[in-house]
């Protein structure tokens, strides 16, 4: 997500653990889904093509589906989903956790059914009935790329800016924005950043749109909107070129590079970052599906290959009081230099 940052490396496995020289698992057909935050989104779209990809580089005989609710019936058709898929026999199931720890109850459920529960994404807080959790990058690492971001585009002297988010229940938005107060709460580098509200458009574009041009009528001296959603980040670029106010309102946040070429361009959004959402949905499809199938356990020290992707490690999540991680990466950021490339 000027540059590159510096890829962020899965963490090492204790020294004792090794490689898990694990047979090809046999293929009993797993049964497994994969559930968005919910329909329409480009970059669960995109999860979705990588886990295609996994299923059948692996060759299971089982059923792929995916299955998410209406942006307006996240956190209940969420939770319907998993409750109905325990039910029904689902062997596996990969989670972009939009209920918060609501989503929790019917989880557990789901293990105690015997069903692989593998979240991607966004966990689930308290990792309460979650397996694994599959990180597109570390969350605190999250937050001092949004604040480089900000002060590469203000400059110096800094100024106001505001956080456009998803939804109040999403984990990962959570954890971002809490990673992005504490760096510029606690770090001098950022001491001309200015945080002066928080507001969410609930991942949909009217919503984030209009929240955006209220932020700027509220706060006259707003320079930057931080907007750390590929749907909040596309419309407040939108909302401030349809206003003419990319002069004085600058775009940032996470980022589509095909959705933010021409608001890169023209100077509404000059920098933005983001990871491969393709590369996620297979990852998290490896994941749950060697899970599922035996190949490997849900356990500290876990070491193993993810196809074209190579090799992983389980490791505690350093950025939650409990659970297990398996760290992606890396960030890319997307600026005037690069953006046309990666939009293509």
């Amino acid at each position: 997500l000027t540059g590159c940052v510096a890829p962020a490396a899965p963490a090492a496995a204790p020294a004792a653990a090794e490689p898990t020289a694990a047979p090809a698992a046999e293929d009993t057909g797993v049964n497994m889904v994969l559930m968005p935050k919910f329909l329409g989104i480009l970059v669960f779209d995109q999860a979705h093509q990588g886990a295609l990809e996994a299923h059948a580089e692996v060759g299971n005989t089982g059923t792929l589906d995916f299955l998410g609710p209406t942006p307006e019936n996240s956190v209940a058709g969420q939770i319907e989903i998993l409750t109905t898929a325990t039910t029904q026999g689902v062997d596996a199931i990969m989670i972009s956790n939009n209920a918060g720890e609501q989503l929790a109850p019917a989880a557990k459920a789901a293990r105690d059914a015997g069903m692989t529960v593998v979240t991607w994404d966004s966990p689930i807080p308290s990792s309460e009935g979650e397996q694994v959790f599959v990180a597109q990058v570390d969350f605190d690492e999250t937050g001092t790329v949004m604040a480089d971001m900000a002060l590469n585009i203000l400059g110096a002297e800094g100024g106001q800016l505001a956080i456009l988010s998803a939804s109040p229940d999403a984990a990962n938005q959570n954890a971002w924005n809490a990673a992005f107060q504490e760096v510029l709460k606690n770090d001098p580098k950022y001491a001309s950043l200015e945080m002066v509200d928080l507001v969410y458009g609930n991942d949909q574009s009217e919503d984030s749109y209009n929240q955006a041009l209220a932020l700027v009528d509220k706060y006259p001296d707003l320079k930057l909107i931080m907007a750390p959603t590929t749907v909040g980040i596309a419309s407040a670029a939108k909302a401030m070129q349809d206003e003419g106010l990319c002069d004085k309102v600058k775009i940032s946040g996470l980022g589509l590079p095909a959705e933010m070429v021409s608001y890169t361009l023209n100077g509404c959004a000059p920098e933005f970052a983001l990871w491969s959402f393709v590369d996620l949905g297979y990852l998290s499809y490896q994941v749950a599906y060697q899970l599922a199938t035996g190949m490997i356990e849900a356990k500290e020290g876990q070491v193993f290959e993810a196809g074209r992707m190579g090799s992983f490690t389980i490791t505690k999540d350093p950025t939650r009081d409990a659970g297990l991680r398996v760290l992606m990466g890396p960030f890319t950021v997307y600026n005037a230099e690069n953006v046309e490339a990666a939009s293509k």
